[in-house]
């Protein structure tokens, strides 16, 4: 059997190659067509006494479902200094769910089995998703409805080879110290392919996370995840500066090479414990009814100012999901996030700016973020002056920009513009304490653990492999 590997035991970029694909692009969007119009699907605000098996619990105000499963929307108080400086509610979902690929070789070709699945809170319905997309409550069938599909690649024995499986973090600023499985399966033996999913090639979801709300962030996640890096022919000098830096920053930059990466792996941690070192606050679960300055009706929780995110109910029929109906509720944010990484070309190496960002929903308080990493009602005049003149520059190139969802099984249209800009010189090397330049390979070895890098900084990694 074919290894797909280099040394470091990385995935060949070879595989990323648009040619010899399984499924060509016109045969994706016209099965994309037919599963859109194959599903009934209808999504409807409905008011909390609506929700089925939902309630708010007496004495504390937790809205949760009968089951004890699923998750809780509970509240959270953000303590500095022995004073709540803080409340909001948040999603507390303490079950560890499986995010999975399964890859397999098509004439030297690796591909990955993509689903097309319907969320309630997409702003688009379907989405292209990972072969497994499933919490624990739902492949342990704790909602009655039909098994997971794919399911056996990734638990229990028989599997194939095991590619990749770490658990990730998702947004601290929603969930209470959530985690997902993200793993990679090899197969060799033959896989039925049930209409809702398809072979894709890694080039062509590459392709495809230029397009709107099209790659989930399940998948990118997972995408992320996975140890790519470029063989050597494809190291070669390309005439186009951008992407010459995009490859050597791809590359293992030892000494003796002349182009280093500016930092050394044990600077870089150093530099993380550090800042999780500095983190003086502390974050607890605290009764939903408990929380100051936010409000309950029968439509909505909402924060009273009107700015934050609000909590709602939905009812949903989904044809071709485990369950065809159910009710749930789905945390509505009331703007549209953000988040850029400033990449500079540094001695011919490209490197990413990134922060160490502290989350309170975080396990470890704080994570590795984009440069720029905005939620909903916070704009430029929240980052660093020193970044807001890198945006502002004349040497700044866009080289990604696309808008993309977020987790459409607890957010309803939650959207966040992702980017990755290119700066010049005129950018200095010397960054605030809480900022670090890191190379492409940098930030995949640290992908191999988990807690490292935020949703928000995996999800653009992913769209960076794109761009080779």
């Amino acid at each position: 059997m074919k290894r797909f590997a280099i040394p470091h035991g990385d995935l060949d970029n070879r595989l990323w190659t648009p040619g010899g694909s399984l499924t060509s692009t016109a045969e994706f969007h016209d099965w994309w067509a037919d599963r859109h119009a194959a599903g009934h699907f209808v999504v409807e605000r409905v008011p909390f006494s609506a929700l089925r098996e939902w309630s708010f619990e007496p004495g504390t105000g937790n809205l949760g479902h009968a089951s004890g499963r699923f998750f809780t929307v509970e509240g959270l108080e953000i303590r500095e200094g022995g004073r709540v400086v803080k409340a909001q509610p948040i999603i507390n979902q303490p079950e560890i769910g499986i995010l999975g690929i399964v890859v397999k070789e098509f004439d030297g070709v690796l591909h990955c089995l993509m689903q097309a699945k319907m969320e309630p809170g997409n702003v688009n319905t379907l989405q292209l998703s990972p072969t497994v997309q499933a919490t624990r409550s739902n492949y342990t069938r704790v909602h009655r409805g039909t098994g997971t599909r794919y399911l056996e690649h990734f638990i229990g024995p028989g599997r194939g080879q095991v590619l990749v499986d770490v658990l990730q973090s998702e947004q601290g600023a929603w969930f209470w110290r959530k985690r997902n499985r993200n793993m990679v399966v090899l197969v060799t033996g033959d896989v039925p392919v049930h209409e809702d999913y398809c072979w894709l090639s890694l080039a062509q979801i590459g392709e495809l996370t230029h397009v709107e709300n099209l790659v989930n962030m399940d998948a990118r996640t997972v995408l992320s995840c996975m140890p790519f890096a470029v063989p050597d022919e494809a190291a070669a000098s390309t005439g186009e500066p951008f992407r010459d830096a995009l490859i050597n920053s791809y590359q293992y930059q030892p000494e003796e090479t002349g182009a280093p990466a500016l930092h050394t792996a044990s600077e870089i941690l150093s530099w993380f414990t550090e800042a999780k070192t500095g983190c003086d606050w502390s974050a607890r679960l605290a009764p939903l009814d408990a929380v100051p300055g936010w409000s309950r009706d029968d439509r909505e929780i909402g924060d009273d100012a009107g700015e934050d995110f609000r909590i709602i109910g939905v009812s949903v029929e989904a044809g071709t999901r485990e369950v065809k109906s159910w009710t749930q509720p789905l945390l509505f944010p009331r703007g549209q996030g953000r988040a850029a990484f400033l990449a500079r070309p540094i001695d011919g190496v490209l490197h990413l700016l990134v922060q160490a960002r502290p989350e309170h929903g975080l396990l470890d308080m704080v994570e590795m973020a984009p440069t720029v990493h905005l939620l909903l009602g916070e704009d430029l005049s929240d980052v660093p002056p020193f970044v807001r003149d890198a945006l502002a520059s004349d040497g700044a190139k866009v080289r990604y920009d696309n808008v993309l969802s977020e987790e459409g099984g607890r957010f309803f249209n939650a959207l966040t513009r992702y980017q990755v800009i290119e700066v010049g010189e005129d950018v200095p090397v010397e960054v605030p304490p809480n900022f670090c330049w890191l190379t492409v390979r940098q930030l995949i070895d640290l992908l191999r653990h988990g807690h490292y890098l935020n949703i928000e900084a995996r999800s653009l990694l992913a769209c960076i492999h794109s761009l080779c």
